[in-house]
């Protein structure tokens, strides 16, 4: 492991009431942590962010990602009956958030965090993992991006016909 790796390792492993059990759930591949203390997560549910993206293909994601959220670290999360997508963002965001579609989860939540270098399914993943220590996406970003998305998915969606 790296310094640079290292370092974010430990940053994000001091959101846990125990850093080293954090440390120890990394080894595994991925550590459940708590936001609110470093970080704070929107969930977007993954139609939102393809639809965005203008695909579904984890490259073409992981490039959109990486140009509309600049410096900000994303999870993929695509297991289970829901497929979603975490931005990281500021503590305190939760306060202020207030776009529809996407939920910025309170302070508290665990919310389960991949090893750096998992970057590809199967399981939870980086689309986009932090590149520094802080690597945060701010709310203004990913409330353009959900508004993106939703304004493409209406538009994909047919209107009823009218009958006479």
């Amino acid at each position: 492991m790296n310094q640079t790796t290292r370092a974010i390792t430990d940053w994000l492993a001091a959101s846990h009431d125990t850093p080293a059990q954090a440390r120890r759930e990394f080894d595994t591949g991925i550590a459940l942590l708590r936001t609110g203390t470093r970080f704070e997560a929107i969930r977007l549910p993954a139609p939102i962010v393809h639809a965005a993206a203008g695909g579904e293909d984890p490259d073409a994601v992981a490039a959109f990602l990486a140009k509309v959220l600049p410096g900000g670290a994303v999870i993929h999360d695509a297991y289970g009956v829901g497929v979603w997508y975490y931005a990281l963002v500021p503590p305190g965001t939760h306060t202020h958030w207030r776009t529809p579609g996407a939920e910025c989860l309170r302070p508290g939540t665990w919310l389960g965090v991949p090893r750096l270098d998992l970057t590809a399914r199967p399981g939870p993943h980086w689309a986009l993992p932090p590149r520094a220590v802080g690597s945060l996406c701010t709310a203004q970003a990913v409330a353009d991006l959900v508004a993106l998305g939703q304004n493409r998915l209406l538009r994909q969606t047919p209107t009823p016909e009218r009958t006479p």
